[in-house]
């Protein structure tokens, strides 16, 4: 049996074959073929070779290799290219956004929506309703402008005009914990940080425009969309000089203990600058609502002058109209490509929500998320969300679970969803400005991450010999946001992209 087994072993390659030249003894050559056979087929877990050019950016910029993790696989391949510290958890940043995605899309399926309900808490004659407006969301992270005034158009459309009575704001679909806007960054303008909500119009942002007039001599500020209780005071000052792109210094104040949501913009603007955009978060969740909803209300000829509160849609409430989402499918490619925070979280709460029961909460979409995993068999030991959108710094995960999962979701029936949902290497989203200039254009769909100290990268890439390979890359150390990480990203791609 020894003897048969050795000749197997023989025919396997040559460093099998010199276990007949080395005097090793027939029970010592079958305990060595078998460490040798195990060492060929199990390639050590969590450690392997980094390619030389990799490591000479390392070693130029002195950052240590336990700070990166790199996972590597040709899509029909066993084992990876490469694996290197793939099963240290690390903070991924928005690539954990690939997770949820991922989760949704096979979860809630392509083609699940979101509702949006309205309710008349209250008589109506005619036109007119004597009561309140209910709002009811479901969630919906894509109830943007234009969205929201269709649903207020189909109101209209059916006959109410004249509310008497406050606009109420049911959000009971999450549980959602209070939480400082600016807990992450001390930046609660920034329309990153906005929270989750049930009935989330437009993000919660504005977006300002600035625009000078050169006959006025002056900076004209708008924006969109229109709010009856956002006052904007503008202090801009007209210049003659070159504009410095992001030299020149907009400072902008939300003046708090005034009735409506106030602004104050000043500083120099240069008018050679032309039309520059800013999009700020400065309203509470429901002053948001309250003053969109009015000031589109409006626009479509309808009366209200109510106020606004938060509540739940009563009983016996008439229900006027129900809008309905995009499909997830169409949904997830801002979630991805513009690496939105807010849409994600919303999408995480959903989760939950829809599989084990309102509220959605966060504690249920992580039990979502690790039950769709395990099904894949992907083994989410390790695995550590916070609120599923990468936006925090106690997420943790490891190259090889986003990798194995890229893998199975690459051989699903919704792959071509999902992988479209990814930005595209010099064409759009965050990887618009990457690889512009060389051959890899068009050949990623790749999801990025960025943090303070943290830089990220997952997708899928099609190399110049016709190879599709998964590719993560998770970087945590001081200052790798900045362009270091960015080297080691790019001369990892290009070295791929020739194999």
């Amino acid at each position: 049996m020894g003897r048969k087994f050795l000749r197997k072993c023989a025919k396997a390659g040559p460093p099998l074959r010199m276990l007949f030249f080395t005097g090793v003894t027939r029970a010592g050559a079958v305990a060595l073929t078998g460490l040798l056979l195990a060492a060929v087929i199990s390639p050590p877990v969590g450690a392997g070779p980094l390619p030389e050019p990799v490591v000479k950016i390392l070693n130029a910029a002195g950052v240590p290799d336990d700070s990166l993790s790199v996972y590597v696989r040709d899509v029909t391949q066993v084992q990876p290219l490469v694996s290197f510290n793939a099963d240290v958890p690390r903070n991924p940043a928005s690539v954990m956004k690939l997770v949820t995605t991922a989760a949704a899309l096979h979860v809630l399926g392509p083609g699940f929506t979101w509702e949006t309900h309205a309710y008349a808490d209250g008589k109506i004659a005619g036109d007119r309703l004597d009561g309140d407006l209910v709002l009811k969301g479901y969630g919906d992270p894509y109830l943007v402008t234009e969205a929201f005034w269709t649903f207020l158009r189909r109101l209209r459309v059916k006959g109410l005009r004249q509310i008497t009575g406050d606009l109420v704001i049911d959000n009971s679909y999450f549980s959602i914990v209070p939480r400082d806007r600016g807990a992450f960054d001390g930046r609660p303008y920034h329309a990153y940080n906005v929270l989750p909500s049930a009935l989330l119009v437009n993000f919660q942002t504005y977006e300002f425009q600035m625009l000078p007039d050169r006959g006025s001599k002056r900076i004209q500020v708008t924006t969109s969309p229109p709010s009856a209780t956002l006052a904007i005071h503008n202090r801009l000052k007209f210049t003659n000089g070159h504009c410095r792109g992001q030299k020149f210094r907009i400072q902008m104040h939300v003046l708090e203990g005034l009735p409506d949501d106030t602004v104050r913009f000043s500083g120099e603007y240069p008018s050679a600058c032309g039309s520059h955009a800013l999009l700020r978060t400065v309203s509470s969740h429901e002053s948001f609502v309250h003053g969109v909803f009015t000031a589109l209300w409006r626009e479509l000829g309808g009366e209200f002058e109510g106020g606004v509160r938060s509540g739940t849609a009563p009983g016996g409430a008439r229900r006027l109209f129900v809008h309905r989402s995009y499909p997830l499918s169409d949904v997830i490619r801002p979630m991805n490509k513009f690496s939105n925070n807010v849409m994600t979280r919303n999408l995480f709460l959903t989760l939950g929500a829809e599989r084990h029961g309102a509220p959605g909460s966060v504690s249920k979409g992580r039990v979502v998320v690790r039950e769709w995993l395990q099904s894949i068999g992907v083994d989410p030991g390790g695995l550590v969300i916070d609120n599923g959108s990468g936006l925090s710094r106690t997420s943790k995960a490891s190259a090889r679970l986003i990798g194995e999962m890229l893998l199975e979701v690459y051989r699903s029936p919704y792959m071509p969803e999902f992988v479209s949902s990814l930005p595209l290497a010099a064409i759009d989203g965050t990887m618009r400005k990457r690889f512009r200039n060389g051959p890899m254009h068009g050949r990623m769909h790749i999801k990025t991450g960025l943090i303070d100290h943290v830089r990220s990268l997952g997708g899928y890439m099609l190399n110049r010999n016709g190879r599709t390979f998964v590719v993560v890359v998770l970087q945590n150390h001081r200052n790798i946001h900045h362009q270091t990480g960015t080297q080691i990203q790019d001369t990892l791609i290009e070295w791929l992209f020739d194999r």
